[in-house]
């Protein structure tokens, strides 16, 4: 490190209930196309995308004896949003990620957990 790094850490607020529904699972499609993947445990591809878009898009709560149709984001708990999260987080950031490692930078994550040390030009 140099006096001119400048070392943070970032926590993304409320990312399970934040993550866009669509953007999400289409961020989850882009990620299983990414691997190369055909089938996941004996599924389709297709099927799992639409099995997600639905579990998704059908998240319901109750809060003091009312129900409640969750339109933004997953439930929260649920391994299905954990993993929708965690491929939108990947590609939301794969642009700043770039641009710090190329300026001998440190850029690491855990699901909504970010450390960052960047090195600014004097």
């Amino acid at each position: 490190m140099r006096q001119e790094t400048l070392v943070c850490t970032i926590d993304v607020a409320d990312l399970y209930t934040m993550v866009p529904q669509i953007e999400g699972v289409l961020s989850l499609k882009k990620m299983v196309d990414h691997l190369k993947l055909k089938q996941v445990d004996g599924l389709k591809i297709e099927t799992i995308i639409r099995l997600s878009r639905f579990v998704m898009q059908n998240n319901y709560f109750s809060y003091n004896d009312q129900y409640y149709h969750q339109i933004r984001g997953g439930a929260m708990g649920s391994p299905l949003t954990l993993t929708v999260a965690n491929c939108y987080m990947f590609f939301y950031e794969r642009q700043i990620v770039k641009q710090i490692n190329n300026s001998d930078g440190l850029y690491f994550r855990y699901i909504d957990d970010i450390f960052l040390a960047i090195n600014w030009p004097v």
